[in-house]
């Protein structure tokens, strides 16, 4: 893997500066690879602690693929809709999507494998079989995952023109006076904290976001139902910040206090609708609101 160390990247050390560009790969995991003298700068093995200049060329170099077995797990699903194609679920709370490097089990993939035996498309290799989308561990909701390669590309596809329809609930801060709008902002890398994403006018990609406000719940929060017209990397988290609305719970993009016992942002990915891959069909599924959302709302009504 190949990386050009952009201007505002300067000064991060190398372990941190791959880990932030590269989610897949743990730091620690990061640090063997560079002890091993698999990270070049500049064509030349580094340290750990080398610091990252603006123009400097990387070259990571991965340890030749191993027999990895991401073994089926005989994890309940919640599952939608399935036919010869695909599986729709209703992925909960805390669950991973997919694998990482040291992180094997207890995700979503490992509950497929079992559930689905070797009937999962191997586009995204060994770690993601079936993973066409994903949604973030703490964010609950309806994902499509596809059986073979055919319905693989096609459901891809739809994603790259934006033509899949994906509604998600969120709780966030602050009453509206508006009762629905538009964020249009591109998003990026965060120039200085790389974990996050932010609105990034200069290296950001072009993300709209549509918003409809379903009821403001007392003095200080809000239930509204996002749109999405693109997809990217936490994109309602961080269009809603942008105009003064984080999401309750999200510890990355609010500096708000949570009242509440909460696990990450009250987040649901509520509707997703596509063109069925072999029958030609636009589908939409529905994954009704999880308990903790709904006792949220009951609170915060108060």
């Amino acid at each position: 893997m190949d990386f050009f160390v952009e201007k505002e990247e300067g000064g991060l050390r190398i372990d941190r500066y791959l880990a932030d560009n590269q989610e897949d790969l743990t730091r620690s995991y990061i640090q063997k690879l560079i002890a091993d003298g698999r990270v070049l700068v500049n064509e030349k093995p580094v340290k750990a602690n080398y610091k990252v200049n603006s123009g400097d060329g990387i070259k990571l170099m991965l340890p030749p693929p191993v027999d990895l077995e991401i073994k089926p797990e005989d994890i309940p699903l919640d599952i939608i809709y399935e036919d010869k194609d695909i599986v729709v679920v209703n992925k909960g709370k805390g669950m991973v999507v997919h694998p990482a490097a040291g992180h094997y089990t207890n995700t979503l993939v490992n509950a497929l494998l079992y559930h689905c035996r070797d009937e999962l498309s191997g586009i995204n290799g060994v770690m993601r079989p079936g993973i066409v989308h994903r949604i973030d561990m703490n964010t609950t909701g309806v994902l499509v995952v596809c059986k073979n390669d055919k319905a693989h590309q096609a459901i891809a596809e739809q994603l790259k023109v934006h033509s899949i329809t994906r509604k998600y609930n969120a709780i966030v801060y602050q009453n509206f006076k508006e009762s629905e709008g538009t964020v249009e902002a591109p998003i990026g890398r965060h120039p200085v904290e790389r974990k996050k994403m932010a609105v990034n006018y200069k290296n950001g990609k072009h993300a709209v976001t549509h918003y409809k406000v379903l009821e403001n719940l007392g003095s200080r929060y809000a239930h509204v139902e996002c749109t999405l017209e693109t997809g990217r990397t936490h994109q309602i988290r961080v269009h809603m910040a942008s105009i003064g609305h984080p999401l309750l719970g999200d510890e990355l993009y609010s500096n708000n206090k949570s009242n509440f016992s909460l696990e990450g942002q009250a987040l649901h990915a509520r509707v997703l609708g596509f063109i069925h891959p072999s029958t030609g069909e636009y589908m939409e599924f529905e994954a009704p609101l999880p308990a903790y959302y709904e006792e949220l709302l009951i609170k915060l009504k108060r």
